[in-house]
């Protein structure tokens, strides 16, 4: 196995991992992650317990996750793949960030941006190795 194919199965398996557990989290214990992210409400009635949004996301995020782990089972990059796990980067970094800037969720997502920014690194020096 070359270095690339050996880079592409860790960071599936990274980021398919660290997705199936931010996924799984709120959809297990919901008090326990607005523990530590905020408390989440329905944003016209302004209720608590309208908790439709943050299970959305979450079982999408897990769509993503068992994807990049089936990819990381099977060893062989495809650029569907890279191109899933990019746009999630992208669009995660991008919701946490803006939404902290806008004071609408807890600087605490700014950890995930982070993770994910290192992860756009990491596929950064994947992509300058493969040669599909």
């Amino acid at each position: 196995m070359n270095d690339a194919v050996s880079l592409f199965t860790l960071l599936c398996w990274v980021q398919g991992l660290y997705y199936l557990v931010t996924g799984v989290w709120p959809l297990l214990s919901i008090r326990s992650f607005q523990a530590v992210t905020g408390r989440k409400t329905d944003n016209w009635t302004g209720r608590e317990g309208d908790h439709w949004l943050v299970c959305t996301v979450a079982v999408l995020i897990l769509a993503v996750a068992v994807t990049l782990i089936v990819a990381a089972s099977h060893g062989r990059p495809s650029l569907e793949v890279v191109v899933l796990a990019l746009a999630s980067i992208v669009a995660l970094t991008g919701i946490d960030s803006v939404y902290v800037a806008r004071r609408v969720i807890s600087p605490i997502y700014l950890l995930d941006a982070v993770v994910e920014i290192g992860l756009l690194v990491a596929w950064a020096m994947f992509l300058t190795m493969w040669q599909p």
